[in-house]
């Protein structure tokens, strides 16, 4: 068990990593401005009311709760939510305080939330990346000052790898688009819209690129992270997202209409096959997210599934022989 300071506890994807990590046994401190109602925070942890921006605070915070690891999640979340200097400014002033107050206190595992947008689609100027699926290694752009300030918390943690070596380990990780455990049963997104309306209109998850990920999976990841990170290299950045798109066709049929240029791209990205890659997480960490929106949607989806038959058929059509021992057929 560890003593693990989470920074946006109140958060959308903060709640669900709290209790999450409560849920694995850990003691959980969650820090955030507004605190939730003490009947909704789960066995396990306590909470803090603080701004982490004001002097001192984030460092006096930590000294005072001794945690084992630090989990930075607390940003101004929806790009274009708040004037662009505000948002900049908020979130990479967060990121240093929190990654500087952690590193000054010792604590020996640090880690910071950035985001899939640092990549740069959405571009009003256009944007396409060298391949498909997009992984650690798809050159970040990005054009807009939320994007450009989770690529700063990155780099911020990797700044403090450098210089400490590997005395403290430091990682970032970028969760895509995340769906909140009551948002499966009809409450409001991100954006506005309803699960259920995201697959219905393609277009509301196109400018996401069709990708999201279930917060509780995002919670299993940290936990998991937290545990592996004395065995990987120091620094590390992860993409966590679904074993799918939100989509209910495949990806080869949507990207042409949605991404213009993008069809020599994507034309491989058939049945289920998400745009995000999370093959990193799971050679380094041997983290498998659990949930999708097949299995988690209430009540189920009843329209057209044409990207989990592709996917069943492809699967199908493999001869017995071909399939390497040990493997299993994938069940979409």
């Amino acid at each position: 068990m560890s003593r693990i300071f989470v920074t946006g506890g109140s958060g959308r994807l903060g709640r669900s990593v709290v209790a999450g990590l409560a849920e694995a046994g850990h003691k959980v401190i969650s820090v955030d401005r507004d605190a939730i109602p003490a009947e909704q925070l789960p066995a396990g942890a306590e909470q803090y009311a603080a701004d982490l921006l004001a002097p001192g605070e984030a460092e006096r915070l930590i000294r005072e709760t001794a945690p084992d690891a630090v989990i930075h999640l607390a940003a101004i979340a929806v790009p274009f939510s708040a004037p662009e200097d505000v948002i900049f400014s908020t979130n990479t002033r967060l990121a240093y305080a929190v990654v500087s107050a952690a590193t000054d206190a010792g604590v020996p595992r640090i880690v910071t939330a950035s985001s899939p947008t640092a990549l740069g689609y959405g571009s009003p100027a256009g944007w396409l990346p060298p391949s498909f699926p997009l992984d650690e290694q798809t050159p970040p752009k990005p054009w807009n000052a939320y994007a450009l300030s989770k690529l700063i918390a990155e780099q911020t943690v990797q700044m403090f790898a450098a210089a400490q070596g590997n005395k403290i380990r430091y990682a970032a990780f970028r969760p895509c688009y995340v769906i909140s455990p009551e948002e499966w049963e009809g409450a409001l997104t991100q954006q506005g819209h309803t699960v259920r309306e995201r697959l219905q209109d393609p277009a509301l998850s196109a400018p996401a690129l069709f990708n999201y990920v279930d917060a509780r999976d995002v919670a299993d990841f940290l936990d998991v992270l937290l545990d592996k990170m004395d065995a990987i290299p120091n620094g590390q950045v992860f993409f966590v997202g679904a074993k799918d798109a939100l989509a209910t066709a495949p990806l080869a049929e949507l990207f042409p209409r949605f991404l213009p240029g993008s069809g020599p791209l994507t034309g491989h990205l058939t049945g289920s096959s998400p745009a995000f890659s999370i093959d990193k997480a799971r050679e380094l960490l041997g983290w498998e997210p659990k949930r999708t929106w097949r299995t988690e949607l209430t009540p189920p989806f009843e329209g057209e599934d044409t990207a989990a038959s592709e996917q069943a058929a492809l699967n199908d059509e493999i001869p017995a022989g071909l399939i390497p021992a040990g493997a299993t057929k994938e069940t979409p």
